[in-house]
């Protein structure tokens, strides 16, 4: 009788799970497939906060966290408002700071969204900043490549930062054009670890390129 208990109660905490994970798998496919769109519709603080109510409910999932600072890093770019960007920008780095806490230690993905945090500080006074946010910015994505040489997103940031680089300051279209290129060959090749992993990035390839046309 004892043992018939235990199995039955070990079946429903198994079922319990089974059905938490579809929840989770099945809230965050929901939220991921808008990420294709979140500069067109301006909705990067409303995917944040859904990501944020994900990750505060499973804990142990560090995901949620990554993209919650991902959607929070494009609200801070598409702020018009100066005044506001830091503090939008801080707030990206207490969420990937959160996501490493889970995960355990740092990764390409990670590294990634903090070489943008910086980016994001650099832009609110680019003359000012630059000597401190820039090395920080091109320290991430070096760790980003370094840490997964297949992930096309660290090429995608330095080649954008490159595009918005004065000529004068080793930058510009040119220059950027070759590491658009490779972005874009990565991407075809890429294989995300999971069904939920970041693929994030392709669109953003596929618009620069379009300006060399």
């Amino acid at each position: 009788m004892k043992k018939s208990i235990v199995t039955a109660l070990a079946i429903c905490l198994v079922s319990l799970a089974f059905a938490q994970s579809d929840k989770y798998m099945n809230a965050m496919k929901a939220n991921i497939i808008q990420l294709d769109s979140i500069y067109q519709k301006n909705n990067g603080a409303e995917l944040a906060n859904n990501f944020t109510r994900i990750a505060d409910a499973e804990k142990t999932q560090w995901l949620p966290y990554y993209y919650a600072a991902y959607c929070t890093v494009v609200q801070a770019f598409t702020e018009k408002d100066n005044s506001k960007k830091d503090a939008i920008a801080d707030k990206a780095a207490d969420l990937i700071k959160k996501a490493e806490i889970v995960l355990g230690n740092e990764n390409s993905e990670t590294n990634v969204i903090k070489s943008e945090i910086a980016t994001v500080h650099l832009t609110v006074d680019p003359q000012n900043r630059y000597m401190t946010y820039g090395p920080e910015s091109a320290e991430n994505l070096k760790k980003s490549a370094a840490l997964d040489p297949t992930n096309p997103r660290p090429v995608l940031l330095e080649a954008q930062g490159k595009f918005y680089t004065p000529e004068a300051f080793g930058g510009g279209k040119e220059v950027a054009k070759p590491l658009f290129e490779k972005a874009a060959k990565m991407f075809e090749t890429f294989k995300p670890e999971t069904d939920l992993s970041p693929v994030w990035g392709k669109a953003n390839v596929d618009y620069f390129l379009s300006q060399y046309k």
